[in-house]
């Protein structure tokens, strides 16, 4: 039989002995969630991680350590001109409509070498996004948009702090801990907010890349990222 609580699940499970007498064994089932801010953690990319992820890998670490039940990925995807207004940001990201979409434009005679090569780059993103989702990864995506600066440079952002602050908030009551994947000073208020409020707050972050504020608030459950290179690397 399973008792549930607001917080924890108790399984306890019906044993009977030799002797006709019966015992019992209690597990008690943890929900914890990871919020991966890709943007701080893997900024750069490889060359300036120095290694390559394998996220099956990554994905298998966090509920082997921490026993994350569901990991929020949060990152940004370039989808060329494809209509904004199609995509409802309350649902699931719309990757093979964005893919039909970028490859449709492929076949635009009119187009430059250098803008094909652009659209087969994003094209590859959108197909390891959705490699994250046959993972299990859910997927908080938000369209990379372009804007111009005053000295005249054009810049890309699709900062997704604002999406991940909301989820810790949304799903504070469903989960036990939290284990951020990032080192951003910016959070460090709603983490705050959290430990008082009785969560376990753990962090995975680069050490280099991590707000001192960040690593004083959690302490001893700070994990550098980079240490994690022999357990979650990608190996040919």
């Amino acid at each position: 039989m399973t008792f549930s609580r607001q917080r924890n699940t108790i399984k306890i499970d019906k044993f009977g002995g030799s002797n006709g007498s019966h015992f019992y064994y209690m597990q008690e089932s943890h929900n914890n969630y990871a919020f991966i801010d890709a943007s701080n953690l893997f900024y750069g990319g490889e060359k300036s991680l120095g290694w390559k992820i394998d996220y099956k890998k990554l994905l298998d670490y966090l509920k082997r350590k921490y026993n994350v039940s569901k990991a929020f990925y949060y990152g940004g995807v370039r989808v060329d001109n494809f209509d904004y207004s199609k995509i409802e940001f309350d649902k699931e990201f719309p990757l093979q409509e964005v893919l039909k979409y970028l490859e449709n434009r492929l076949t635009d005679k009119q187009l430059t070498q250098t803008r094909l090569g652009l659209i087969n780059k994003y094209i590859q993103r959108i197909k390891f996004y959705l490699k994250l989702r046959s993972f299990g990864y859910i997927l908080r995506l938000k369209p990379v948009k372009i804007f111009k600066s005053e000295n005249g440079t054009y810049e890309e952002k699709a900062n997704c702090d604002v999406d991940m602050a909301f989820d810790l908030m949304k799903y504070e009551d469903e989960y036990n801990e939290a284990v951020i994947l990032s080192g951003d000073g910016d959070f460090a208020v709603i983490l705050n907010y959290l430990v008082n409020q009785g969560k376990t707050v753990k962090v995975l972050a680069r050490g280099k890349r991590t707000a001192k504020e960040i690593k004083r608030l959690v302490g001893s459950d700070f994990r550098d990222f980079e240490y994690l290179r022999y357990q979650i690397g990608y190996q040919k």
